[in-house]
C-alpha cells in the first residue's frame, strides 16, 4: 500500500526484529513492482528494532513519516523508540501510529505477566504519559485521530487487570518548531490524493476543500512546517497568523472518551489502522 502511495520516484524502508517476516516481505517485492508497473522496487527491508533505527542504518533527518501498527506497546522502552523515530525524520516529518494504551500505570503484576505481554496490554502505556514522552523527545503535541475500546474476553486475564481499562488510539506527531504558535485561518486546497474532497486531520478538525477553518496554534505550526504546507492557503497570505485569545494550544483530547463519544454516535473509527481486535490480539 505504501508502495503505492509514495510512487516509482518515493521510497519506502521497512524494518523488523524477525528474519521470518522480512522473508515473507522481500518474497513479494518484485511481485509488486510488476504490478504497479515499476521500473525498479521502491521498497527494501532491514532487521532491527525500533528502539534502534539508527543502528539499524537508517540515516538521520531522511523519512518524511514513520508508520506503525499496534508494536510500540512491545517494546519496553517507549520514550527510546519515540527519540529513535524523532532521529530519523526530516525537520517536518511526522510519526503516525497506533496502539493500545491504558487508563493509567500498570502494576509490575501486568507488566511481567508473559500473556498480557503478548496480548499487547501488558506493555500499554498511560496515554497522559504519552503526551509527557513525546514533549520530552521533541515532538509536537500528540494529535488523537480515532479511538475504539477493545475488548477482553478471557475471564483469566481480566480478573489480572482488575479495574485497568484500555483503549486503541491513532496518535499523529510531528517533527516541527515549538513556542510562538498563534491560532491560525487555514483553507484546505484538495490536493491530496484520496482526500480530495475532505481531509480528515485528527478528532478535532476535518477540512472540506475551500472552506476556510480556524485552528489552533499547534495545528497551524504543523500545518506550515510540515508536508501539508502546499495543501492549505494561510489567512492572512504567507501564514502571517494573527493571535487569538483563547486557542493558542491544542485541547488535549482524552481518548477513552473520544472512543465512548464514537460508539454512542454509532461511529467506526474515521481512519484505518488502530489495532481493535478483541483482546488485541492483532499484534501477535
Amino acid at each position: 500500500m505504501l508502495s503505492l502511495l509514495v510512487g516509482e520516484k518515493g521510497h519506502v524502508t521497512g524494518i523488523d526484529m524477525t528474519e521470518a517476516q522480512l522473508e515473507v516481505a522481500r518474497k513479494h517485492t518484485d511481485y509488486h513492482m510488476k504490478e504497479f508497473g515499476y521500473k525498479k522496487p521502491n521498497v527494501s527491508f532491514v532487521q532491527g528494532y525500533i528502539e534502534a533505527l539508527t543502528e539499524a542504518g537508517l540515516e538521520k533527518n531522511a523519512f518524511d513519516i514513520i508508520i506503525s501498527n499496534c508494536v510500540v506497546n512491545l517494546s519496553p522502552d517507549k520514550k527510546q523508540v519515540l527519540a529513535e523515530a524523532y532521529s530519523v525524520l526530516k525537520d517536518g516529518g511526522e510519526l503516525y501510529f497506533s496502539d493500545i494504551y491504558s487508563n493509567g500505570r500498570l502494576t509490575e503484576e501486568i507488566k511481567n505477566h508473559k500473556v498480557l505481554w503478548g496480548e499487547c496490554l501488558g506493555g500499554a502505556l498511560w496515554w497522559k504519559d504519552l503526551l509527557q514522552l513525546a514533549e520530552e523527545v521533541g515532538f509536537s503535541q500528540p494529535r488523537l485521530v480515532t479511538a475504539s475500546i477493545p475488548t477482553v474476553d478471557d475471564k483469566e486475564l481480566q480478573d489480572v487487570l482488575g479495574d485497568f481499562k484500555f483503549v486503541s488510539a491513532t496518535y499523529r506527531l510531528f517533527k516541527v518548531p515549538k513556542g510562538n504558535n498563534r491560532t491560525c485561518q487555514v483553507m484546505y486546497n484538495g490536493g491530496i490524493t484520496g482526500a480530495e474532497d475532505v481531509f480528515h486531520f485528527d478528532c478535532q478538525y476535518t477540512f472540506k476543500t475551500n472552506q476556510v477553518v480556524e485552528v489552533d496554534g499547534e495545528a497551524a505550526c504543523i500545518l506550515t512546517h510540515s508536508r501539508f504546507a502546499e495543501d492549505f492557503t494561510f489567512q492572512p497570505p504567507g501564514g502571517s497568523c494573527k493571535p487569538c485569545c483563547d486557542k493558542s494550544k491544542a485541547d488535549i483530547v482524552d481518548p477513552f472518551e473520544l472512543a465512548l463519544r464514537l460508539t454512542s454516535k454509532g461511529l467506526s473509527p474515521a481512519t484505518g489502522g488502530c489495532c481493535s481486535a478483541k483482546s488485541a490480539d492483532c499484534c501477535k
